[in-house]
């Protein structure tokens, strides 16, 4: 697999991922999501068709900043899954990570932004193998593998 074609192969699966945990966290998943490397060191998804009825409700009588607060506590709450899940897909360590909504736009960014490459990573964005050792060994702190796979 080349790494163009393995680089689509992550971004599809970080959209998908980020599907199904908005799908956990609020009873409905985004109806449109894609996802894009900005950079050598950062990563964001792009979510559309997000909000709950009762959002778009809020909304329209004019209150999309309580609908904006209360995803961002939510998104605050639950961070440690968004960034095991791209961890484990691109098997790189994230630093840093925001999530962002527009409720006028009905739309999410969430960000990730990663541990430079050359702390352990082999140039091209893909961890050592002794880094991704590590990672499969890591665990969330719910106590899940990062590693489904294994």
């Amino acid at each position: 697999m080349s790494m163009q074609e393995q680089g689509s192969t992550q971004l599809q699966a970080v959209s998908s991922a980020m599907v199904k945990l908005h799908k956990e966290q609020f009873g409905r998943g985004p109806t449109h999501a894609r996802a894009h490397f900005a950079g050598p060191d950062a990563l964001m998804c792009l979510l559309q068709d997000v909000l709950l009825p009762a959002e778009r409700k809020m909304v329209e009588m004019g209150d999309p900043n309580r609908v904006r607060d209360s995803r961002v506590a939510y998104q605050a709450a639950t961070q440690d899954e968004f960034i095991a899940a791209v961890e484990q897909i691109v098997y790189r360590k994230v630093i840093g990570f925001a999530s962002g909504v527009d409720p006028d736009a009905d739309v999410v960014f969430e960000c990730f932004y990663f541990e430079p490459r050359e702390s352990g990573s082999d140039g091209d964005g893909t961890l050592t193998p002794e880094r991704a050792r590590e990672f499969r060994r890591a665990r969330t702190p719910d106590g899940e593998s990062l590693n489904r796979l294994s």
